[in-house]
């Protein structure tokens, strides 16, 4: 039986979850990305100024699609086929099927200016792996930038310590199912995480919704040392 947190687990929900996934993408349904945090990674990006992006986790291939027309040339990953075939049916960049632990075997070779993970660092040792690949991915002078959930925020009644938690789809649709768990990690453990996998320069920027003034998100811009 698969444990129901990991990283397995996580996978598995989002292969369960594509199609759901791609329609509230693409109609704006999720009411934080189109207020918040939609826009603040795409400026994150832009003030990088980078010719060439890798965008880890990309989804259906919105983020690697809205920057097309800035001049950056947008590759997508991820590890769920049916997300693949929708963002190479729409377009406006290169995407391919590549799991965490595949781009940690060294499947994408290619260097860029810029190499994104947009909410898509949701598990455990997988991740941990794959960011160690990632200073190999970067060209001279390149970053990568995170855009995750606020510790602070996302922590609620739970210690502020590493560790998994269980996944929900509050606030979403019936379409979805079966909700993924996530790994929690504090700012702390991201900070040192990103320094042990050679990026130890990190800048923060902490994006804040409109309404509640309360972080909707935590940007980090990551340099290898």
């Amino acid at each position: 039986m698969m444990d129901p947190r990991s990283d397995a687990k996580v996978l598995s929900s989002w292969h369960v979850n594509a199609d759901a996934w791609t329609r509230a993408v693409r109609d704006r349904r999720i009411e934080s990305r189109k207020l918040v945090t939609d826009a603040a990674i795409v400026e994150a990006v832009l003030a990088l100024h980078p010719a060439t992006m890798l965008d880890i986790g990309c989804g259906e291939g919105w983020l690697v699609r809205t920057l097309g027309p800035h001049g950056i040339r947008g590759t997508g990953l991820d590890a769920v086929p049916a997300l693949i075939e929708q963002a190479t049916r729409a377009g406006g960049g290169d995407f391919h099927v590549a799991t965490y632990e595949a781009i940690a075997d060294g499947a994408f070779t290619t260097t860029v200016d810029v190499v994104v993970a947009n909410f898509s660092l949701i598990g455990d040792d997988a991740v941990s792996r794959m960011l160690r690949r990632v200073p190999t991915l970067l060209a001279a002078g390149g970053a990568l930038v995170i855009q995750t959930l606020h510790p602070m925020v996302a922590c609620g009644d739970h210690p502020y310590v590493d560790g998994w938690r269980d996944g929900s789809w509050a606030g979403f649709s019936d379409d979805f199912t079966d909700p993924a768990p996530w790994y929690f990690r504090t700012l702390a453990s991201w900070i040192a995480l990103l320094g042990d996998c050679g990026m130890p320069r990190v800048r923060i920027a902490e994006p804040l919704h409109p309404t509640t003034h309360k972080p909707a998100s935590l940007i980090l811009v990551a340099e290898a040392g």
